[in-house]
């Protein structure tokens, strides 16, 4: 049986002649992938709140997105009729007063999201009312059709 004794100083560290101490060039992306993780769950949280609060299943159509400078004031009706200024329920004979009080003057685009079960008609008449009140940017919200809705 042998045994070694390691001899010299420096503690038990050894180097050899010539070699020197390299400098460690490894970043730690750890703590970086921790905190995006944390953002991701945070926005996944907070994406389905950022929607309007009116539940409304809106058409399909190809058209693009518009591009606004201010927010838009949205008008929803549901499939029962009622219908939502901003989330807040409104009856149709103060329609006019509570868009009024949401915008700073008649040329204000003001967005209508109709349901697709939602009367025609009663759709028809919120543009009217808008319409007769000198609103004259008034448009319709519909949704993108996704690829498996296209018929691809």
């Amino acid at each position: 049986m042998g045994m070694g004794v390691a001899g010299g100083s420096g503690g038990g560290r050894r180097r050899r002649r010539g070699q020197r101490r390299a400098m460690m060039s490894e970043i730690n992306v750890t703590p970086f992938v921790d905190v995006v993780l944390v953002l991701l769950i945070v926005f996944m949280v907070a994406a389905p709140m950022m929607t309007a609060g009116v539940a409304v299943d809106l058409p399909q159509s190809s058209a693009g997105e518009l591009q606004t400078p201010r927010t838009p004031i949205m008008v929803s009706v549901t499939p029962e009729g009622e219908i939502f200024v901003d989330d807040e329920p409104v009856v149709s004979s103060a329609l006019v007063d509570a868009v009024s009080a949401l915008a700073e003057s008649t040329e204000d685009r003001i967005y209508v999201r109709g349901d697709t079960s939602a009367s025609y008609g009663t759709v028809m008449d919120v543009m009217g009312t808008l319409s007769s009140a000198g609103y004259s940017r008034i448009g319709l919200i519909t949704q993108q059709p996704t690829a498996d809705s296209s018929g691809q």
